[in-house]
């Protein structure tokens, strides 16, 4: 039997013969191409750091990807598909070595449908070029991350789960937003298949782990041109009353978030004037703003108008928001971690209760999400580092409260999600990387099975 070395060795020779195939072997390119957003766990930053790539390659298109896989099929070697690298999970990093799949030129915006606004786009596309593409034709997308204006389409589709959007619009798990792929399975003789919906959805957020997609067909909703406000509340109970009152009203809102009044300060002005408040931060419909102004008027809170968005020039209260919020707090200081989890009803005695026990070792960050057609607040907030078993305490005690944590300092797509294992991945994984080569030790399902 040959050494994984030999096998390495054999698999270059193999993939420098495939023409419309980039081969990246430097030391530098492999150490940045091997890594995403995971430094905002200091726990995966611990446990990745010394993880990297073999070798790192950028198919030219989907016939390529085909060559590829199957030639990583022959040497057994690990393949992991990238998108942009703006995930926080380490959802793209290979644990194992073995080959980094780079997708930013499979970018190709196959078609859209007028009647429908459906839209059938590669893997690679960006994010803020697919939005601004569907808006020359009267769409826009209907989730993006905060990242949006640097991820890639299939990145979001196999890594995020919600974000700017998911007030109206739920998570990119919901049926009705992705409605097909074609995928690529890991093969000597890789199929190339297009799944219906039904079909798609064991590959939806599940990190890349069970079938390579070539071509994703989304949903998208009409273009609106979003008006930004932001509302200044003395009080925390007040804010966050405000908030569920905005979001349970007859107002078409793309984004509510409210910061507690600490995170203030480490935000850019085009946030509202400096004030000793907590701040919601709200997208919505030009017709909205009189209405929200009511609202606002009615909780003895302080609305500023700060006009249109402007989408180009980055400096959107989207880039305030999701976990920019949590790239900005640690801008100012890294010594600030998150956690993600959705709030048990009624909010405010789990978050006072959580307060009393963790002072100002826990900054509250909410978001308005419609979660099964509800609206729900999920919280992201900014947590001290204070070592590995102060924060399971924290997780602890945020369950022990009513909230449902989605751990982001876990590897595995199922406990960083619900804890449990979807078995349509695992079948899916099966069918499209029978031998286990794709990402893996991200889906425990697929390991336990394996075990």
């Amino acid at each position: 039997m040959s050494s994984r070395a030999d096998s390495l060795a054999a698999l270059r020779q193999d993939l420098a013969c495939i023409p419309g195939l980039e081969l990246f072997g430097e030391s530098a390119d492999l150490k940045r191409l091997s890594r995403d957003s995971y430094d905002y766990s200091p726990v995966l930053e611990k446990r990745l750091e010394s993880c990297r790539a073999d070798l790192v390659v950028r198919p030219a298109d989907a016939s390529v990807v085909q060559l590829l896989a199957a030639a990583c099929a022959k040497h057994g070697i690990p393949l992991t598909i990238r998108g942009a690298g703006t995930g926080n999970y380490g959802q793209c990093v290979p644990l194992d070595g073995g080959v980094v799949m780079l997708t930013g030129s499979l970018q190709r915006i196959r078609g859209i449908d007028p009647s429908t606004g459906v839209v059938t786009v590669e893997p690679g596309c960006l994010m803020r070029d697919l939005d601004a593409e569907l808006r020359r034709h009267g769409r826009q997308l209907r989730l993006l991350p905060s990242t949006w204006r640097s991820a890639s389409i299939g990145g979001f589709v196999s890594g995020g789960s919600g974000g700017i959007g998911s007030i109206r619009w739920g998570f990119l798990r919901d049926p009705g937003h992705l409605l097909g792929l074609e995928v690529i399975s890991v093969e000597l003789e890789p199929k190339r298949e297009t799944l219906c919906a039904s079909e798609a959805e064991a590959l939806n957020h599940a990190y890349g782990t069970n079938g390579i997609i070539t071509a994703l067909q989304l949903a998208t909703a009409p273009a609106e041109d979003w008006h930004q406000l932001s509302i200044d509340c003395i009080s925390w109970p007040a804010a966050v009353d405000l908030l569920l009152r905005l979001g349970r009203s007859a107002l078409s809102l793309h984004l509510a978030t409210l910061l507690e009044r600490p995170m203030l300060s480490h935000l850019p002005p085009w946030s509202g004037p400096p004030a000793d408040c907590h701040r919601l931060l709200l997208l919505v419909a030009p017709d909205a703003v009189s209405s929200v102004q009511r609202l606002a008027d009615a909780a003895d809170a302080v609305l500023h108008d700060l006009g249109p968005e402007q989408l180009q020039s980055g400096r959107s209260l989207r880039e305030l928001s999701w976990n920019h919020t949590t790239l900005h707090l640690r801008s100012a200081d890294p010594g600030w971690t998150y956690l993600q989890m959705l709030l048990p009803q009624p909010e405010l005695p789990a978050m006072e209760k959580l307060r009393q026990r963790w002072t100002d070792g826990l900054l509250w960050h909410l978001e308005a999400v419609s979660q099964q057609g509800a609206l729900r607040l999920a919280a992201l907030p900014l947590v001290r580092w204070d070592g590995p078993e102060r924060l399971e305490q924290l997780m602890a005690d945020c369950r022990e409260a009513g909230a449902v944590l989605f751990n982001p300092h876990v590897l595995t797509v199922e406990d960083g999600g619900l804890g449990i294992v979807d078995g349509d991945q695992v079948a899916a994984k099966t069918r499209f990387d029978p031998r286990g080569l794709l990402n893996p030790g991200k889906l425990r399902g697929w390991s336990e099975r394996s075990a």
